[in-house]
């Protein structure tokens, strides 16, 4: 996408063709900092204090910090340890560990001395693989916008309430949530976006904001219980959100207040997409509410909020009184009765098992 005229994707190799060179995620929307990540221990950091965030750029940076973990040693034993390393950064994204077993695979059937060629010649293809399917994901729902433009009769606006950041900074380039409006808007069909602030890392306010304002596409920030009251109203026409893990049931694990969200637009019979690729999917589960791991992140998330002062500086404050316990689950899963759609790289599918395998058939254990 583009900043200030020129074309990024959010991960990337440096001009060395070895180190890797990532966009700093926790200094958006107030400064754009480029990141070089040198080290497996500066991969892992970027992961887990969330430099880089979203279940496909998670899996991008992993690849590539496989890559820079073998730069130090390749053996078996390296390898079975960086895998494992990466794998603990983050438990929900499905995405990391399906990179890192991806890598693996290659890997181990070929010696040792190959390796670090054949691992920065994989993790580039994953990346390029992202950027294909998620810009696909563009195309099959902007057939979704189409299709609620001609139901307002091509007047006024096509509203979308969107929940966290699912757009190019969650991926290598396109985003999944938001490739659809992205596409909509070059189309010339009028979308406003109703964007969460998504507490308590104000993933919304800080990302989706400013992609949306690059993009030039109309939005407002809402508070996050601000979603039911717009869709009671009818101003909203659907929703679409992303997902770091899809069982495949078709439950979606999402950022924390996803499934409010998809209460409300059932409660309002408003239609609940959810968008992803297919490496988002994790077939080994058949009940996310149960089966998928929740992240438990600090307190400090919550307890405390980042922003610019006004003498121009970040800073975090505190916005609880002083030995306030938090809780911070950083995901809830909607239950697959829930989704209207699953927005796929292959097309749009009920969420349910039945309609994912007809999109991915050769999942099919029979």
């Amino acid at each position: 996408m583009q900043v200030d005229g020129h074309h990024y994707r959010s991960i990337w190799l440096a001009e060395d063709g070895r180190n890797v060179e990532i966009i700093d995620q926790t200094r958006l929307p107030h400064e754009f900092r480029v990141v070089t990540l040198s080290s497996l221990a500066e991969a892992k950091y970027a992961i887990s204090e969330m430099q880089v965030r979203g279940a496909p750029l998670i899996g991008a940076t992993a690849a590539y910090g496989l890559c820079l973990g073998l730069r130090q040693e390749q053996s078996p034993e390296q390898l079975e340890s960086i895998c494992g390393q990466l794998i603990g950064c983050r438990p929900t994204a499905v995405n990391l560990q399906w990179a890192v077993e991806r890598m693996r695979r290659l890997l181990e059937g070929h010696p040792p001395g190959e390796w670090l060629t054949l691992a920065y010649q994989e993790a580039a293809a994953i990346c390029s693989e992202d950027c294909v399917a998620n810009e696909a994901i563009g195309v099959h729902g902007l057939g979704l916008i189409q299709e609620a433009w001609q139901r307002k009769n091509q007047q006024g606006r096509v509203e979308i309430l969107t929940h966290c950041n699912a757009g190019w900074l969650a991926t290598v380039d396109w985003g999944t949530a938001l490739a659809p409006i992205y596409k909509a808007h070059q189309a010339g069909i009028p979308v406003h976006v109703w964007v969460d602030e998504t507490r308590p890392r104000n993933q919304g306010a800080h990302l989706t904001a400013w992609e949306l304002q690059a993009a030039g596409i109309d939005h407002h920030l809402v508070v996050d219980n601000g979603g039911g009251h717009l869709m009671q109203q009818q101003m909203v026409d659907l929703c679409i959100v992303g997902t770091d893990r899809t069982a495949a049931n078709g439950d979606v694990c999402n950022k924390i207040g996803t499934y409010l969200k998809a209460l409300a637009a059932a409660a309002n019979d408003i239609p609940f997409y959810v968008a992803l690729p297919g490496s988002t999917i994790d077939w080994s589960i058949n009940d996310g509410i149960r089966e998928i791991p929740i992240e438990q992140r600090h307190q400090d998330e919550v307890l405390l909020v980042q922003g610019k002062n006004r003498a121009g500086q970040l800073e975090q404050v505190a916005i609880a009184p002083a030995g306030t316990p938090a809780w911070n689950p950083a995901f809830d899963v909607t239950p697959a009765r829930l989704v209207t759609g699953l927005i796929t790289e292959r097309g749009v599918s009920p969420a349910s098992k039945a309609g994912l395998l007809e999109l991915y058939p050769e999942q099919s254990r029979d």
